[in-house]
């Protein structure tokens, strides 16, 4: 059954229009989640920072505590009559600034060979020797007024932790070295610190210097203190030292998941603050409300399917109505062959197509014999089941594509044999009778069924009539009939006084 094109329009529509809904659906929920994806770590990148600031101002402000201890300490010594003063009263002048340092460690004046001036532990000055250490080294071989802060070690005195020493190199007059002023920190210090800032599972704060060599990490992995471990090597680290502050993601070593590290370089100071975070932690609220709306979403998208599918079902639905009902307005209810309007249709396009192509056209009409009496004898019931057998064996020798067998009218029909010359004509018309005389007699009536048929043939040119065609066809079965019936009478169209008339 021909679906007509107005239908194949409304479905390739309907389709099309759900289509680019769902896309444009998709397209803005996609774009919304981006964009909420980008706010999170905007958020998370925000939070750290801030966190690292708080611990940068910190580190600074304990960095100018020590370094002004030192730098009193250093004033205080370079004076000829401090030496003068008894030990307990030059001892509170070395260290009184001390006293207020945070987790302080051991304060010292060195000389220039590593041995003890002054301590800041009370009683008798220690008969010790520091030239072994690394930040007495480096002040001895190098004329740098700057403060150093060494790598981390281990106290030999005292709570005996890890720390990290501040000191300044002490210099004569021509800049030749006379020792070195130092203080101790405690790297304790920064363990409650960094423990107060709220940070998520699998998250850390760490201060390390920019030699790559960790000082302080909370919490602590695995319960092993790293203090004094190299991440030199740490492709995370290399990154750092990029830049003077910022953030990125990159794969944690010890976790083996994508992290969020914010860093910042502590102002002045060879030390870098960095906080990780591990991604799903960043966008985990992102992740529950994205599952939230990308599930809704799914179910509208589905809801929309859904409804498109209901839509093509019903325009279905309409269509094969439609197609029946049109079958129903071209078909005789009679006969099941099509119908005089259907026939008109037809015929006139046959006639164009014959005129355009010069192709013979040949056109039969049938008429049953002796209808009327047959009614007569068996009733309309009987005359009715009569013309459907004749129909059936008029369509069934109407075997090709383009062989169109109708109802004309009452007991008649036409046969349209398009691309048809005279002899192939008369032998359907031969074989059609024939057939009809072979069809089941009616019960207690032995007279077979016959018909009369009219045969005409024209090769159309465009001046040609329609009107006269049919009006030749229909002659000869008047001559059909005249000479006895149950029989084939020919006109040729050509020989008609009606043909071509203009």
């Amino acid at each position: 059954m021909n679906v007509p094109a107005g239908w194949i329009r409304s479905e390739l529509l309907l389709i099309c229009g759900s289509l680019l809904s769902l896309i444009a659906i998709l397209g803005i929920v996609a774009s919304l989640l981006m964009r909420e994806r980008n706010d999170a770590l905007l958020s998370a990148t925000r939070a750290a920072s801030n966190i690292v600031r708080l611990i940068e101002a910190d580190v600074v402000r304990s960095a100018e505590l020590y370094d002004a201890s030192i730098n009193g300490m250093i004033n205080a010594w370079q004076h000829e009559r401090l030496r003068q003063l008894p030990d307990d009263l030059r001892h509170q002048v070395l260290f009184d600034r001390a006293a207020a340092a945070p987790y302080k460690g051991d304060l010292l004046l060195l000389d220039q060979n590593g041995n003890v001036l002054a301590d800041s532990l009370p009683g008798a000055r220690r008969e010790e020797n520091f030239a072994d250490r690394p930040f007495f080294q480096h002040h001895r071989d190098s004329n740098l007024p700057g403060l150093h802060i060494s790598q981390p070690f281990k106290a030999r005195w005292g709570f005996k932790d890890w720390c990290i020493s501040f000191s300044r190199r002490l210099s004569g007059p021509n800049g030749e070295f006379l020792g070195v002023a130092g203080a101790a920190m405690r790297l304790a210090y920064f363990k409650p610190l960094f423990r107060s800032q709220s940070l998520g599972p699998d998250s850390s704060l760490s201060l390390m210097n920019t030699q790559g060599v960790l000082l302080v990490r909370e919490p602590v992995e695995a319960d092993e203190d790293q203090t004094g471990t190299v991440m030199a090597g740490n492709a995370n680290y290399q990154h750092i030292l990029e830049l003077p502050e910022g953030s990125f993601v990159g794969m944690s070593v010890e976790h083996r998941h994508r992290h969020l590290y914010t860093f910042s370089r502590v102002r002045g100071l060879p030390l870098v603050v960095v906080i990780s975070q591990p991604e799903s932690a960043v966008y985990a609220a992102w992740q529950r409300n994205a599952l939230l709306v990308g599930s809704a979403t799914g179910v509208l998208c589905l809801g929309i399917l859904w409804l498109t599918v209901l839509l093509r079902r019903e325009l279905r639905r309409r269509q094969r109505a439609e197609n029946i009902l049109a079958g129903l307005a071209a078909t005789d209810a009679l006969t099941g062959l099509p119908n005089r309007r259907q026939l008109d249709l037809t015929l006139a396009s046959e006639w164009s197509r014959a005129q355009r192509c010069g192709d013979p056209l040949s056109l039969l009409m049938i008429d049953v014999d002796h209808f009327r009496r047959f009614n007569e004898r068996h009733g309309h019931l009987g005359g009715d089941k009569a013309l459907r057998q004749v129909a059936q064996c008029i369509a069934g020798n109407a075997r090709r594509a383009g062989d169109f067998a109708a109802r004309y009218g009452g007991e008649e029909f036409l046969l349209i044999l398009p691309n048809t010359e005279r002899q192939g004509a008369l032998a359907m018309a031969e074989t059609i009778r024939q057939a009809i005389m072979t069809l089941p007699a009616v019960e207690h009536d032995q007279q077979a069924i016959t018909v009369s048929i009219g045969v005409t043939t024209a090769s159309v040119s465009k001046h040609d009539d329609l009107s006269a065609f049919i009006e030749s066809a229909d002659k000869a079965l008047y001559n059909a009939k005249h000479h006895g019936r149950n029989r084939v009478e020919f006109i040729d169209y050509a020989q008609t006084p009606t043909a071509r008339a203009v």
